[in-house]
């Protein structure tokens, strides 16, 4: 019980530094630097880090592409818990674990929906010839949030050790494949790859916290 609400309240003070972070993105050296004279916060900064890795479209799409891995995951976990309703006939029967799950994917969701109505920063490139809002990674924040606790509901549903082991591992690989992909690909500016791994890591906080308490009940 007091180890998940110091978990919960480490993920409130981690969403808490996004919030921080969000408005010294949107305020500090404030510079004219993106496409078609977009303005861009912390400008020195990710003008330096743009310039120095430069824009692979390769490295993009298959990064865009394996997007689906994480959406995979997500379909699947609501089929999971779409089966136990049909069958046990009652969403209160189907497992709290799953349905935790899916409040968290639903505030996920919330937060791409909500960055995408209010732009904080734009791309330093133009996707097909379009400025789209770059802040926070949405990818990143996809892959930071639904891998890790992918690897959480598949352990209590695997019960051969090495496997767990094996599917944690290959997630962990994909992960790091996935950030720093998008990281040097060029499409986004650092800004946002920082800004979608602390929202990440205070969503998931927040879901581990509330997982292990409802666990103790």
């Amino acid at each position: 019980m007091v180890k998940g609400k110091k978990i919960l309240l480490a993920g409130m003070a981690v969403t808490a530094v996004f919030v921080l972070w969000t408005v010294a993105v949107s305020k500090y050296d404030v510079q004219a630097i993106g496409p078609e004279g977009s303005s861009v916060g912390f400008a020195a900064l990710n003008g330096f880090f743009h310039n120095l890795t430069g824009v692979h479209m390769k490295l993009y799409t298959i990064t865009d592409w394996l997007g689906l891995v994480p959406m995979g995951f997500v379909f699947g976990f609501a089929i999971l818990g779409f089966k136990q309703l049909i069958k046990r006939k009652s969403l209160f029967k189907v497992d709290l674990s799953l349905l935790v799950l899916g409040g968290f994917y639903i505030i996920v969701l919330a937060a791409y929906l909500l960055f995408e109505a209010y732009a904080v920063n734009y791309r330093p490139v133009l996707i097909n010839g379009i400025l789209e809002a770059s802040y926070p990674s949405s990818t990143t924040l996809l892959v930071l949030c639904v891998m890790p606790t992918a690897v959480l509901e598949l352990r209590t549903r695997i019960k051969d050790p090495k496997l767990n082991n094996i599917i944690a591992c290959v997630i962990i690989v994909f992960t790091v494949f996935m950030v720093f992909g998008r990281l040097i690909s060029g499409v986004h500016w650092i800004t946002d790859i920082i800004g979608g791994a602390v929202l990440s890591a205070g969503l998931v906080s927040i879901y581990c916290g509330a997982v292990n308490l409802m666990g103790n009940k």
